[in-house]
């Protein structure tokens, strides 16, 4: 693709292929403007649209065709179809006649970060009401118009007509195209029956996916500006510690001279390069000599970290002490404990992150794929200094990533190499930059303690975790000094809840215990990724659970059940034993002394307010040390299903990711930086290690919709874990299970068993 390359839509075709989410609701200071014009281009000057407008969020056109105008970004989730079904419904349209527009500041709504399933959780809710207001006052309209009160109307793909008289009808493009509701957007018109859905709860195709399977879709990546430079990043080959940063002792700029209209880029101790041609700043990035003050803090290896997080003076906090622990564990009659540890691990998306800027000195315009466009404005005002309604921001999608990577970091690094180099900057991350200096999901160790009576009833449970805060600030406006690196806080940041980590089953007797690292001396940079947290503490806590089963002689699934925390958790956990046709059985039950050893494993799970539960089926090679996932089974309730075909797909993803992040991903370092830098030293699984997987959607249609893009995660990957005890008899207590672990696991067990 050529460097002069510039996508160009038509306004109708560019409404049409957008669509984008929204969570949270700001307010703002003036309404959104509901002509074509302003739909794509001004803002009569102010920073966002005014969501107590309804004009904010829906716009009629004169050819009866409807846009949805929302704050939610395309992540590869599918919001962009998701969000216009529930518009379509509501309002009586067909998919045919709505479309989103994209996100830009300015423009969509703030509806604040794209995360957690908040797409469709928060964001569809309000894209219904707003869709109920835009036909309530469209009916009244049509009253008015057909003579004839709004009890007496039915409205068909946007054709309004009287009931017994069809004759008599109008279109809502003929009742308002392409002018201004004028009145506010109050949320109280009533919503559609859910039995009366037409579009929700079906499999409507994803309009994203045409194009990006014939390789037409725009992505971040090829897009280009007139007069842009290319910008590389020069730092480190891998973050060390987070306090410490990246300090430059000294920068040679003469060492990039024979490179044509080179330069370097300094701002503090950041370090960038800018060429004219993409493969000249490559080189320069490569060729400037810089040296680096990286002092030898970190610990020499993942089990060295963890000692090291419990050796730590830890902010203790009961996240909840409930009955008796004590005495429960003295008078049950199994009890099963254990510690269990767990690496940082990184986003890597398929495509290294990229932005465009191009910062003046009045104004800034950029191109970014971060999960919020007014939390990216607000970033590149801090690093350029830039009143905020200065900057504007617009969203494209780069290949997914879900959870808090390297795209803000993008988009400000971009933003000071444009306005130190005094025009348009293309920077493109490189593959170390991407691993080396991403937000890791931070490691985690725990000890896990279960007990159960005589009948298999759970009598007590208790959790101790250790884990560091996510980290608050990011890495280019630390290294320009806009801002100290210090610690965070957000969903996960704390370690276990109540949620995650038992709420499947009825216990009388909690304790989990919150021990969290303080100060991030010797620690990595850390911000959520898909599922936060929630894969290392069902890793030790369904475990343990399946380890009590064992105890009590109890097949790991009927134990969950006769011990099942309400209706929602039972459904998940019958739905995927069901699809999976489970057979009973007390767990490793089945001995083999074959080389390669199958298994199979059970667990519940999720992230936030959804219920999952997986099934895995593993094979063990005993020699090599390689654990193959062959089959999985996930199953989720989020309550109204939008697009079954679209959760069945997520869930899908979530059972290769479930097996790569278990089977293979670890974030590795020496003293001074990490060394995982590409695919080779960070392994994810490969396609054709993929297992085959199967999604099982349990609709509620009467129930709220609560999000599916993790809350099977947890779960498929401790079904791994369990599937391989099943297997072996030998309980792993680190992930991932890389085939040196596996062997050191069995050769132990072996010697204990002789001994």
């Amino acid at each position: 693709m050529s460097d002069n390359f510039v996508p160009e839509l038509p306004r109708r075709q560019f409404l049409k292929a957008g669509g984008a989410l929204v969570v949270g609701f700001a307010m703002a200071p003036s309404a959104f403007a509901q002509n074509p014009g302003q739909l794509t281009g001004a803002t009569e000057g102010r920073s966002q649209p005014n969501p107590g407008d309804l004009d904010s969020w829906i716009a009629i056109h004169s050819d009866n065709t409807a846009t949805i105008i929302h704050g939610h970004h395309e992540l590869g989730q599918g919001i962009s179809t998701t969000l216009l079904q529930i518009a379509a419904d509501e309002l009586d349209l067909d998919m045919s006649q709505v479309s989103g527009m994209p996100l830009e500041t300015g423009k969509s709504p703030n509806q604040g970060l794209t995360a957690a399933s908040a797409g469709i959780a928060r964001g569809g809710v309000r894209v219904r009401l707003a869709a109920a207001d835009a036909k309530h006052a469209l009916l009244g309209l049509a009253a008015t118009r057909l003579g004839a009160p709004i009890e007496q109307l039915t409205v068909s793909r946007g054709v309004v007509s009287v009931v017994g008289n069809p004759s008599k009808s109008v279109t809502y493009g003929e009742l308002l195209g392409d002018k201004k509701f004028n009145v506010p957007f109050t949320g109280r018109s009533p919503i559609k029956d859910y039995r009366k859905h037409t579009i929700v709860g079906t499999a409507v195709p994803r309009r994203d996916v045409p194009a990006k399977a014939a390789g037409k879709y725009v992505y971040l990546q090829h897009l280009r500006v007139p007069g842009m430079l290319h910008g590389r990043l020069v730092r480190p080959r891998g973050q060390g510690s987070f306090l410490h940063g990246a300090k430059v002792v000294t920068v040679d700029a003469s060492s990039i001279a024979n490179i044509p209209g080179a330069r370097v880029v300094r701002r503090g101790d950041f370090l960038g390069v800018v060429a004219p041609k993409e493969w000249d700043a490559v080189k320069a990035a490569q060729q400037l000599k810089v040296a680096w003050d990286m002092p030898a803090i970190l610990p020499e290896s993942q089990e060295a970290l963890h000692d090291r997080m419990r050796a730590a003076k830890t902010v203790d906090r009961f996240v909840l002490d409930r009955g008796d622990c004590t005495a429960a564990f003295a008078r049950a009659v199994h009890v099963a404990s254990g510690r269990y540890d767990a690496p940082y691990q990184l986003h890597g998306p398929f495509a290294p992150n990229c932005a465009i800027a191009d910062v003046k000195s009045d104004s800034a315009l950029i191109y970014s794929s971060r999960q919020t466009i007014y939390g990216t404005r607000q970033v590149v005002s801090g690093v350029t200094g830039l009143p905020l309604d200065k900057v504007v921001v617009r969203f494209y999608e780069t290949s997914p990533s879900y959870g808090r990577g390297m795209q803000e970091d993008c988009a400000m690094a971009a933003a000071v190499m444009s306005q130190e180099a005094g025009a348009p900057v293309r920077l493109q991350l490189m593959r170390w930059d991407e691993h080396g200096w991403d937000h890791y999901q931070q490691a985690h160790t725990a000890d896990v303690k279960i007990a159960c009576d005589d009948k298999g009833k759970i009598v007590a449970y208790e959790y101790h975790g250790w884990q560091h805060n996510f980290t608050a600030g990011d890495t280019t406006e630390i290294l320009i000094g806009t801002r100290k690196p210090a610690e965070g806080d957000g969903i996960r940041a704390q370690g276990p809840t109540l949620f995650n980590t038992g709420d499947q089953y009825t216990i009388p007797n909690w304790r989990i215990v919150n021990h969290r690292v303080p100060g991030m001396d010797g620690y990595f940079k850390a911000a959520p990724l898909r599922s936060p947290m929630d894969i290392a503490l069902s890793f030790a806590g369904e475990q343990t659970m399946d380890e009590v089963a064992y105890k009590a002689n109890i097949d790991p699934y009927q134990f969950r059940k006769q011990n099942i925390n309400g209706e929602r958790w039972l459904g998940v956990l019958e739905a995927v034993a069901k699809a999976s046709n489970w057979k009973s059985r007390r767990a490793a039950s089945n001995r083999q002394t074959g080389r390669v050893r199958t298994g199979r494993g059970i667990a519940l799970g999720t992230h936030l307010s959804s219920y999952g539960a997986a099934v895995a089926d593993i094979e063990v090679d005993t020699e090599t040390g390689v654990v193959v996932a062959k089959r999985m089974f996930g199953a989720i309730d989020p309550g109204q299903v939008i697009n079954p075909g679209i959760v069945e797909r997520q869930i899908e993803g979530q059972m290769c990711v479930a097996a790569s992040r278990m089977l293979k991903e670890e974030v590795t370092f020496s003293k001074t930086n990490v060394t995982s830098l590409d695919w080779a030293t960070y392994q994810p699984l490969r396609f054709g290690e993929a297992p085959e997987a199967t999604g099982v959607v349990v609709n509620r249609p009467n129930i709220p919709s609560s999000g599916a893009g993790e809350e099977a995660l947890a779960a498929g990957a401790a079904a791994i874990a369990n599937a391989f005890f099943d297997a072996t008899g030998v309980r792993m207590h680190i992930f991932p299970l890389t085939p040196a672990r596996v062997l050191a696991a069995l050769r132990g067990a072996q010697k204990s068993q002789t001994a």
